[in-house]
């Protein structure tokens, strides 16, 4: 009999992770491993939030957290919900936890039960599906097509609700595609949505502040959709937290209470510093934010100049968050002799060993055909990554 559980067997590893393990094991042996892997602003968290986080220790603010956050975070929240969104959440209606993936595990064991079908639009976010799994739900993929910068469109997601439908969960701006729905296309999925007033909407909103585009629009903003909208968000991507592992939701009432009542029996509140901190983050100077914007903004304009001279690589300019996510199906069939190339893994490991440029399958995001590649690191490293890449893969033929 084995000792470990069912359900941790069951449970897939992510693949962003294995990818960055893989990467650091090569580099322990000596190479020089480029790593595009890994979704973490390569920035420093900015020095007023630095600072709350000095004067929460010189002051003392060690102590056991309240299970949903301190209060001064939740306000603050409220607050940067009104100001940011339009949106209307009292502080009641906020729970923070230990990140935006933590929110979005406890959202799911919250409202899923055995045999709930939710809804998750492919390209996804890695964990997504393993979440739902380890609930007992079912995740049932939509696929976006390519020309559509693999949004789904409202025909799409109304011919695959069915009556066990519990939750439509999509994250804008995407990871792993960059893809930003806009609020015509909101309106469009809410009116299907309008028909099933039993379905709940899970927006993960984590790369909001990366945006290059225009205001971020959220489909919590249409009224119709207000009282069934669960928003996630956190403060690791717009404000280079994510050492700091704050995330939060804020929804109906009713859920966040049960988040509050299951987060107190998991981990309790998330750590007390970081909470001060990220009541900072809250506050009016973005300028930090804005500037990292900009910047990956630059890296975005680059890699999409540099991806034009690899042979194979077909992609559309990303909107937002700081991932490329070309197909590159143009390799699955090469070899160099040595590696045949059968599937977007074998792309990506191959990248891997031969270039020392590591990247992530998209069998890991529900697509197969695709690699994910991180702008989130210097031009000079990017530069040099897009130069390896493309001598590695001049040689598959």
């Amino acid at each position: 009999m084995s000792i470990l559980s069912d359900r941790i067997k069951q449970l897939g590893e992510s693949e962003t992770l294995a990818m960055a393990k893989r990467a650091r094991a090569l580099q322990a042996e000596g190479h020089n491993v480029i790593s595009l892997s890994t979704g973490e602003p390569d920035f420093f968290t900015p020095d007023h939030i630095k600072e709350a986080a000095k004067n929460a220790i010189q002051n003392n603010k060690s102590y056991y957290t309240p299970v949903a956050g301190i209060p001064e975070l939740r306000q603050a929240i409220s607050y940067k919900l009104k100001r940011d969104n339009n949106l209307n959440y009292s502080p009641e209606q906020i729970v923070v936890s230990t990140g935006a993936k933590h929110t979005i595990m406890n959202l799911i064991l919250s409202v899923i039960n055995p045999g709930d079908e939710v809804i998750i639009p492919t390209p996804y976010w890695v964990s997504y599906a393993e979440m739902v799994r380890f609930a007992g739900g079912i995740p049932k993929f939509v696929k976006g097509k390519f020309e559509n910068e693999y949004k789904i469109t409202a025909e799409e997601l109304e011919s695959n609700i069915s009556a066990h439908t519990k939750l439509l969960l999509f994250s804008s701006p995407c990871n792993p595609t960059g893809a930003i729905y806009s609020k015509e296309e909101l309106l469009e999925l809410s009116k299907i949505l309008q028909k099933h007033p039993k379905i709940l909407i899970c927006s993960d909103e984590i790369y909001e502040h990366i945006n290059f585009v225009g205001n971020h629009f959220s489909i919590a903003q249409i009224e119709s959709m207000y009282e069934r909208t669960i928003v996630v968000n956190g403060v690791s991507k717009g404000f280079a937290m994510t050492g700091w592992r704050i995330g939060y939701l804020a929804g109906p009432k009713e859920i966040a209470l049960a988040c509050e009542k299951l987060q107190g029996q998991f981990t309790s509140g998330a750590n007390s510093i970081a909470q001060y901190a990220s009541v900072a983050a809250m506050g009016d100077n973005l300028e930090p934010t804005y500037a990292m914007r900009n910047k990956f903004k630059e890296r975005r304009d680059l890699v999409i100049e540099l991806s034009k001279d690899i042979i194979g690589f077909k992609t559309f300019i990303p909107k937002g968050a700081f991932y490329l996510y070309p197909d590159i199906s143009y390799y699955f069939g090469k070899a160099n002799g040595e590696t045949t190339i059968h599937d977007a893994f074998d792309l990506s490991m191959y990248l891997l060993n031969d270039a020392h440029v590591a990247t992530v399958s998209g069998s890991a995001f529900g697509s197969e055909e695709c690699i994910r590649l991180s702008f989130a690191t210097s031009s000079e490293l990017l530069i040099e990554a897009f130069r390896r890449m493309k001598i590695s893969l001049d040689k598959l033929n």
